[in-house]
């Protein structure tokens, strides 16, 4: 791992963690998937929900490897290792407090799932994504399924094979609600598959 990004992610060191946007792209693009496991672990960590500084860096990281994947084009290299920090997410709670503030691992999903979604026309990546995005579309957080919902939608454009699967689960959280909003996306792609019915004569 670059040497910079080994020092935050070991100290959690949040005066150095915007220095990683000083470094080029293609200079830290090899440590990405190692930084990811680094940041997974800290995520998982018990007192992390409570934990300010760790949440902090962890944000900052998280922007840099993101930037870095764009940048470089290597999602498919870290693709592996962005979803697995991704789907660690499900293991904690998404649900917003009172305030209506995403909690720490919802804003860490949050700020993962455009990095891997925007991708809805990479099948290898979509392969990995898919699976893991039924899954959050489950967890009743609504911005995030809201969100979930667009980019499958566009993944159900681009690679409709890849949703077949999960469609059973898709249908599912439609109908459950899942404290979706009318303007859910895929629930509007599912019903423009449905057959048109009949006009009804005026009364």
């Amino acid at each position: 791992m670059h040497h910079l990004f080994g020092l935050v992610l070991a100290q959690r060191d949040l005066s150095r963690a915007g220095d990683l946007f000083s470094l080029d792209d293609a200079e830290i693009e090899g440590s990405l998937s190692e930084a990811l496991e680094q940041i997974r672990i800290i995520s998982s960590s018990a007192d992390y929900q409570t934990n300010d500084n760790d949440q902090a860096v962890v944000e900052i990281c998280i922007t840099r490897i993101t930037t870095a994947i764009r940048e470089t084009e290597s999602i498919e290299k870290h693709g592996k290792a962005l979803v697995a920090l991704w789907e660690s997410c499900l293991e904690h709670n998404l649900k917003p407090s009172g305030k209506d503030e995403d909690t720490p691992h919802a804003k860490i999903a949050s700020d993962i799932m455009s990095c891997i979604l925007q991708n809805y026309s990479r099948p290898s990546v979509m392969a990995l994504a898919v699976p893991v995005a039924v899954k959050f579309l489950q967890r009743g957080n609504k911005e995030l399924c809201r969100n979930m919902s667009s980019y499958l939608s566009l993944a159900a454009i681009a690679e409709a094979e890849l949703l077949a699967d999960h469609t059973d689960a898709i249908v599912k959280s439609v109908l459950q609600g899942m404290s979706i909003d009318p303007t859910y996306r895929v629930g509007r792609d599912l019903k423009d598959h449905e057959a048109p019915t009949q006009p009804q004569p005026p009364p």
